[in-house]
């Protein structure tokens, strides 16, 4: 009897765990369609295995444990939803690992999350998710793996992380999480990755990290930290990656890194302040590949037993004060041939003097980059440089070296950039140059070079920038040279004796932007070819023996920036065409023999960006000239008597009438005289800085009502100073934001060293204590009425006064062109390029008459060399992230210094997003679908599916333009559309590279605008 009851109740038991299993079977299959519906937006369309023909057990992504039937894997990633997080995600108890990286999500982190008890890897990484990390996430104890890096997530870091004692990695990277470094955070025993880079934490390393016995991967990069690096940092024995780079750290590396770090693999701590010698014991770091220590205040000798480092790869001590001007600062290069893996030898900027042994040549054939620029070596280069096979990027300026380029430099084939300027280089520019095909940039200049140009560079037909100034070069200018490299984009031959004419050929040059050809001999007139160059910004050819008439094509020349014809001997009139270019900032007419009337309009409107002196026979033009008026034809003469005896005529009749018509027009003079003159007050009173009392009242004391934008490190309201006749736009810092000192700095050294009209106008600034006693700075602008690109893109009205404006394709291509002007300044026409780091809409500010204007230099960074340098190679830049995310580089975050290539890619990325109102954090797009490729290989047929769609009106809606017969306007816009995408996706490569030039971005757009104005 007994048995038999038992049996009975072993079966209800069991009966009863079956109906348990399966509610609780039911619970997770609701919980993961709910989850389905947020991550998703309720597309019926995902997920399609996700339906009642298969147990849920088997549908994508999801894992089931096999004794419960519950689920215990969650893994969808890299998918193109863009949802959110549901709080059904706590009800599935069972999970061990969630994968949800890559899908756009955004929305904050549920805080059922912390239900998940068995839970021990959750990746949420690469995503938009803010807010904080929610606290319940404490009771995750088994957790082993936590990413959440490359999202939004803001706050402090946990100190309760500490408690997670599990903890095997721990990603926060690319975050903006603020404070200090948790000290609990060395009680994570288990911890082997900590990545806490590109942040903005700040305060010192806590040393409690030196607890952390396996950590093997320590990523603190890219923040503010300050203070030493704690001595505790050096238990940890088993660090393989260690990375400062971009702090404010300070101190010095001890001596006993090898003994500390037995495993190290990566030193990057560039960008900080860190001093001492050299610390030779990193010799005895066997597997070390990467050693950075660029941008410090290193100073001595370095270390000459290097070359015991068999593995190394990268090694850069640029810009820091090692060597001391004299013989055997190169001898640690002895040591380095031993190095036979070594890539990138950088050491740039420093005092390293003597002569280069001819041991450079035994250095090793992987090497792709030698930069020994800006240094005090002298003496000859060594025909052993010819060994170096593989070298594609050769810096040698700005040194003492002299003697001639060997012959033996013939064989490094591979070579693209050759930097030799700022030397004492003489005799003749071998013909071996020739043999360097890949060449796309030549630096001869300022060195003693003579003879004449190689016939051979013609061979160079990968040549984008060619200078060779201020040498004693002499002879033609050879048109069989320079004839068939098409692609040149800079050709800089000034201060040199070349006689003879300017190759007709040189129309052949299309992309030409820059030529410079000054303080030579040439003589005859500037030939009709180069009506061709479509894309020339700077012709500079004064100091020359010119004649003939000033050509009326060069008014063609649209893109035109300075046009200097200077002391030559031209004798004609001023072409009147020349008022077509709008983009002139700078005419030199001067010392010619030019006359006639002085043309109305254009460039010739403002007397202080003309110079017209030295030519006698010049009249008319606009009064400010002071010049004489020219003398009347006859049929002038009579119809100025006729006019005379019609003013008789209404001063008999209507003496009271001229009377207050003379009244008005002695008004209207003054009045435009008082203008006039509040202008120049405005610029007496330029770059001097204003008190804190002042701006308080200019915006009605910081009232919201003043308000016109806010950002990361800054407010902006509008304003009105006594000094100046229109509104301003006053930036206060918020000094309590990290960075906030530092991007006031920053900008106010690019912006005040910079000017372009299509750069903001920075007016003064205000460095002082507001009221109540706390430090205020403040940047003072001119006012943008128009408001950003971004508030007009996506229909906000933050700090636009024009909220009807809607921007036509003309509009978007004039913008799009507007700042590639800007662009195109910074990197190329400054002597340290300016490379902006942030190039996004809400950074594109628009006057009121739509022209657009590049802002926010927070976080600029000087390219330090020499200007025009292939900022790609030039490891002088910081290699931390600079930007947004959506528009920072793919290069960057894999720790590449900041380049003007890096610009081009955030200016990619706007051109796609004016194109198609889309923003690259669109919840569309994720790791499977970008916004380049989302406009990769569009077709005529197919533009309009990704285009805005304000760009898509009926054309009778449109300025309608005269068009031939054989093409209507439809398929011309069309057309530009597509020209435009795929200039924004040429931009936007993955691959710094393969991006397309900035000279060539502004003649294709110019191309745009001319199909649109036809």
């Amino acid at each position: 009897m007994m048995v038999s009851l038992i049996m009975f109740l072993l079966s209800v038991a069991s009966q009863i765990l079956v109906v348990n299993a399966a509610l609780s079977s039911e619970t997770d299959k609701i919980a993961v369609l709910a989850l389905k519906d947020k991550l998703t937006n309720g597309d019926p369309h995902a997920l399609p295995s996700w339906n009642q023909s298969l147990h849920f057990c088997a549908w994508e992504g999801i894992t089931c444990s096999r004794r419960h039937m519950r689920v215990s894997a969650l893994q969808l990633q890299n998918q193109e939803w863009g949802g959110t997080l549901t709080l059904s995600l706590g009800n599935l108890t069972f999970l061990r690992l969630i994968n949800l990286t890559n899908i756009n999500l955004h929305g904050e982190i549920p805080r059922e999350v912390g239900y998940l008890k068995r839970l021990q890897i959750l990746d949420l990484g690469h995503n938009n998710l803010h807010g904080h990390i929610p606290m319940q996430m404490i009771n995750c104890s088994s957790l082993q793996v936590l990413l959440l890096r490359f999202n939004n997530l803001t706050g402090k870091i946990p100190s309760w992380f500490g408690s997670m004692m599990q903890l095997t990695q721990l990603a926060l990277a690319v975050n903006n999480f603020v404070g200090s470094i948790p000290p609990s955070l060395g009680n994570l025993s288990s911890l082997e990755k900590l990545s806490l880079a590109y942040n903005h934490l700040e305060g010192s390393i806590t040393p409690t990290l030196g607890r952390l016995s396996t950590l093997k991967f320590l990523g603190l990069g890219v923040n503010n930290l300050s203070g030493q690096v704690p001595p505790s940092l050096y238990n940890l024995s088993n660090i393989q990656l260690l990375e400062f780079v971009d702090n404010q750290l300070v101190g010095t590396l001890l001596s006993n890194l090898p003994m500390a770090f037995p495993n190290l693999e990566l030193l990057v701590c560039g960008g900080n302040r860190f001093t001492g010698t050299f610390p030779s014991s990193i010799s005895n770091l066997s597997e070390l590949q990467q050693f950075d220590i660029s941008e410090n205040d290193f100073h001595g000798p370095i270390s000459p037993t290097i070359g015991s480092l068999r593995k190394l790869q990268i090694f850069n001590v640029g810009q820091n004060r090692f060597g001391n001007g004299r013989a055997h600062d190169l001898d640690f290069l002895f040591s380095l041939t031993n190095c036979t893996q070594l890539q990138k030898l950088a050491f740039y900027n420093n005092n390293l003097g003597g002569v280069l042994p001819d041991i450079i040549g035994n250095l090793s054939t992987n090497l792709v980059l030698l930069d020994m620029a800006l240094n005090q070596i002298s003496g000859r280069i060594s025909d052993e440089i010819g060994k170096l096979i593989n070298l594609r990027t050769l810096g040698m300026d700005e040194n003492s070296f002299e003697g001639t380029i060997p012959d033996s430099m013939g064989k490094l084939k591979n070579l693209g950039a050759l930097w030799l300027r700022g030397n004492k280089f003489y005799g003749n520019i071998p013909l071996v140059i020739g043999n360097l095909t890949m060449l796309s940039q030549v630096y001869l200049d300022s060195n003693k070079f003579e003879g004449f140009i190689p016939f051979t560079l013609g061979n160079c037909t990968k040549m984008e920038k060619f200078y060779a100034h201020e040498n004693n070069l002499r002879g033609d200018i050879p048109y069989q040279t320079f004839g068939y490299q098409q692609g040149l984009v800079e050709l800089s031959l000034y201060s040199n004796s070349f006689t003879g004419h300017i190759p007709s050929e040189l129309g052949n040059l299309i992309h030409l932007s820059l030529l410079y050809l000054q303080e030579n001999m040439l003589i005859g007139e500037i030939p009709m070819e180069l009506s061709a160059c479509s894309a020339l910004t700077v012709l500079v050819l004064e100091r020359n023996s010119f004649h003939g008439s000033v050509p009326s094509f060069l008014g063609s020349l649209l893109s035109l920036e300075v046009l200097d014809l200077s002391s030559n001997n031209f004798s004609s009139t001023i072409p009147h065409q020349l008022v077509n270019l709008t983009l002139l900032k700078t005419l030199n007419l001067s010392f010619n023999h030019l006359y006639g009337e002085v043309p109305v309009g254009g460039v010739f409107n403002n007397v202080t960006a003309i110079s017209l002196v030295g030519n006698k026979n010049l009249c008319g033009g606009v009064p400010q000239l002071n010049l004489s008026a020219c003398p009347m034809l006859p049929s002038q003469k009579k119809h100025k008597i006729s006019l005379k005896k019609r003013v008789v005529l209404v001063i008999a009749f209507g003496g009271i009438l001229i009377s207050c018509v003379a009244f008005i027009s002695i008004y209207l003079v003054k009045k435009k005289a008082k203008k006039l003159a509040t202008t120049s007050l405005a610029l007496q009173y330029a770059y001097v800085k204003v008190s804190y009392g002042e701006l308080h009242q200019a915006t009605n004391g910081f009232s919201s009502s003043n308000l016109v934008g806010t950002g990361r490190f800054g407010t902006v309201y509008r304003g009105i100073l006594v000094h100046f006749e229109r509104p301003v736009a006053v930036k206060v810092l918020k000094l309590q934001t990290h960075g906030a000192s530092k991007s006031f700095m920053a900008e106010c050294k690019a912006l005040g060293k910079i000017k372009h009209r299509n750069l903001v106008n920075i007016l003064t600034c205000c460095s002082s204590v507001d009221y109540k006693g706390d430090d205020f700075k403040a940047i003072v602008f001119e006012f943008m009425s128009n408001g950003s690109l971004e508030s007009l893109l996506h229909n906000t009205i933050e700090d636009s006064e024009s909220t009807n404006l809607s921007l036509n394709l003309m509009q978007r291509v004039n913008i799009a062109l507007d700042v590639a002007f800007a662009l195109d300044y910074l990197h190329n026409d400054l002597e340290e390029a300016v490379v902006h780091c942030d190039i996004k809409p809400s950074n594109v500010v628009l006057d009121d008459e739509v022209v657009a204007h590049l802002a926010d230099f927070g976080l600029a960074r000087l390219v330090h060399g020499v200007a025009g340098r292939s900022s790609s190679d030039n490891q002088a830049s910081s290699s931390a992230i600079k930007g947004t995310i959506g528009y920072i580089p793919p290069e960057y975050g894999a720790g590449s210094p900041v380049s003007p290539e890096g610009d081009m890619y955030s200016y990619g990325i706007l051109l796609l997003e004016m194109l198609t109102g889309k923003k690259p954090t669109d919840t569309m797009f994720s790791e499977g679908l970008s916004l380049p490729n989302f406009c990769n290989m569009v077709t005529l047929d197919g533009i309009a599916e990704i285009v805005d769609s304000r760009l898509l009106i009926p054309i009778d809606q449109q300025e309608r333009r005269r068009v031939t017969q054989q093409q209507n306007m439809e398929d011309i816009i069309r057309e530009c559309l597509v020209s435009f995408a795929s200039i924004g996706v040429a931009c936007s490569q993955e691959f710094p590279n393969q991006r397309m030039s900035i000279k060539d971005v502004i003649t294709e757009l110019h191309a745009i605008k001319q199909k649109l104005s036809c």
